[in-house]
């Protein structure tokens, strides 16, 4: 198997479909189906010529675009190894997240491979450029007359294919490895998912979606724009790209969406999308209902997944009940939905803690369940879950066995309703434990978020005190004494105004907790002190 035999046969069956639509040179360049198969087959002819073996790990570096789908596609081709590091990291980044890799080949741009003529151990790998002359690099075929490699080289299922790097936020980052039996699996449930079908049109924002999208027949529109930093795109040219190249559909974050929703709310001109899922980073109500606003005719769906399990879960927005809003007010968390019916799925009960949870037998593990309602950590299992990192470089912290099966520790929280509804609480880790009890962060933050004027909350203790954070909306004021009203179930004894509350770098949506203190030592816009009660 190969998981670019499964590209190989979408190209086979609708050659002159778009695969991609990208911006090249300042113009749209539209790719089909059967010319990026083409160019993939060259690029594979150009890598074998170089002595590029099975198995061998190579590293790509290059934005989302036709010629980062080629080069991936001639690297899954021969069996190779394809390291992608994170678009948003630094230099320093990059470099310590491959220092455990043994890299034998480097196809990226002129500027990318500038980490490899500084890094000493990498001056030994052949190296191809993307886009121009580099001094020692052969360069990539862009001749559609050059001959291509045809053959598909078989693989085993558990061969590694993909090899992506957790954020690192808290820490030196963790080495995902995806094998072409994890990539064929992930595609059939995003396909289900999200509904995947030949012929639509969708504005893809998340690399991996895009093999998804070429395996399924859908062209992907990749964003004019650095995603780099999604949460501060160039809404105009994303949205001309939509309208120019009829798109239909996006799977995103948060924080890119915001940006397109933020356009459309300036001109009262309504996003032509009639699917939008959503995910990356917690997604509450009120920002649902700006979707739905922003594209009416839309359906919108929030998604719940992680580097190492996408999707885990997902719920429409008319799913939403009122009873369910008032929860979420009431400190309930964050609705996720119903578990994708590919993935199983448990909340272990408390108390949570961070020691390896080792091996437990089928009768152990059903002992540590949360009741209905009772919070825990999420943990996960399925064929779209990764069983472990390389070299096993965290795997005695974030997996561990039930009967010889592996699971996946997110270090969420959650709770599972009546309904069989997860519920997200936050990180495990950013939990308030204090002489008030146990709180976590998504119960105060998705209440603050039903406030007026509240772009994003962050929940935290300073000094011994519980305390909100709140950001407003882009030319709004925010009632503080009226957040404090409404979270006052928590006992929150302050509520300050910063213009930003941190983030974290991949989606520009998920609160950066480790860099709450330093933030929470600056002077904020305005203050509310809680009367003692």
């Amino acid at each position: 198997m190969n998981i670019a035999a499964r590209l190989a046969e979408r190209a086979a069956t609708d050659p002159h479909a778009p695969a991609l639509i990208d911006v090249h040179g300042g113009q749209p360049r539209i790719t089909t189906f059967g010319e990026l198969e083409r160019a993939a087959a060259r690029g594979a002819a150009l890598l074998q010529s170089l002595g590029a073996r099975p198995g061998e790990a190579v590293v790509v570096l290059q934005r989302m675009s036709l010629e980062l789908y080629a080069a991936l596609i001639a690297v899954f081709r021969l069996g190779l190894v394809a390291v992608v590091p994170e678009p948003s990291a630094s230099r320093a980044h990059v470099a310590a997240a491959l220092a455990p890799l043994r890299i034998a080949g480097f196809v990226a741009t002129r500027r990318a491979h500038v980490l490899r003529v500084m890094q000493p151990r990498f001056r030994r790998a052949w190296a191809v450029t993307l886009d121009g002359w580099v001094p020692g690099a052969a360069r990539w075929p862009h001749d559609d007359a050059l001959p291509g490699l045809d053959r598909v080289v078989d693989v085993a299922v558990d061969a590694p294919a993909l090899v992506t790097f957790t954020s690192g936020s808290t820490g030196v980052p963790k080495v995902a490895v995806r094998s072409h039996g994890f990539l064929l699996a992930q595609h059939d449930v995003l396909a289900r998912s999200l509904h995947l079908a030949p012929g639509q049109v969708d504005l893809t924002t998340l690399p991996v979606f895009v093999l998804a999208n070429l395996a399924s027949g859908v062209t992907s529109v990749l964003p004019d724009a650095d995603l780099r930093a999604p949460g501060q795109i160039a809404a105009a040219p994303v949205i001309a790209q939509m309208h120019a190249h009829h798109v239909t559909r996006t799977a995103a974050s948060p924080g890119l969406l915001a940006r397109l929703v933020d356009q459309a709310e300036r001109t009262g001109q309504p996003l032509p999308l009639r699917t939008i899922h959503v995910g990356g980073a917690p997604v509450f109500p009120p920002f649902l209902d700006r979707l739905a606003q922003a594209a009416p005719a839309a359906s919108v769906v929030a998604v719940y997944g992680s580097t190492e399990a996408e999707p885990i879960a997902e719920i429409d927005r008319h799913a939403i009940s009122d009873a369910d809003r008032q929860r979420m007010r009431a400190g309930g968390g964050l609705v996720a939905g119903r578990p994708v019916p590919e993935i199983a799925l448990r909340v272990l009960a408390e108390p949570w803690t961070a020691a390896p949870i080792g091996a437990l037998s089928a009768a152990q593990f059903e002992r540590r369940w949360a009741a209905t309602g009772q919070p825990g950590e999420i943990v996960v299992h399925g064929a779209h879950v990764l069983l472990g990192y390389l070299g096993g470089r965290g795997d005695e912290e974030a997996k561990f066995q039930v009967d010889g099966r592996v699971w996946h520790r997110t270090g969420d929280a959650g709770t599972l309703d009546a309904e069989g509804r997860l519920w997200l609480l936050g990180r495990c880790s950013a939990r308030v434990d204090d002489a008030n009890g146990v709180l976590y962060p998504f119960s105060v933050e998705c209440a603050a978020a039903h406030c007026p004027g509240v772009a994003r909350a962050a929940f935290t203790t300073h000094q011994g005190r519980r305390v909100l954070l709140v950001q407003p909306a882009p030319g709004m004021v925010v009632d503080l004494a009226a957040v404090a009203a409404v979270v006052g179930w928590a006992r929150v004894r302050e509520i300050r105004d910063y213009p930003a509350i941190p983030v974290d770098r991949r989606h520009n949506a998920k609160i950066d907790y480790t860099a709450l203190p330093a933030l929470l030592r600056s002077r904020p816009t305005r203050q509310f002190v809680v009367p003692e009660p």
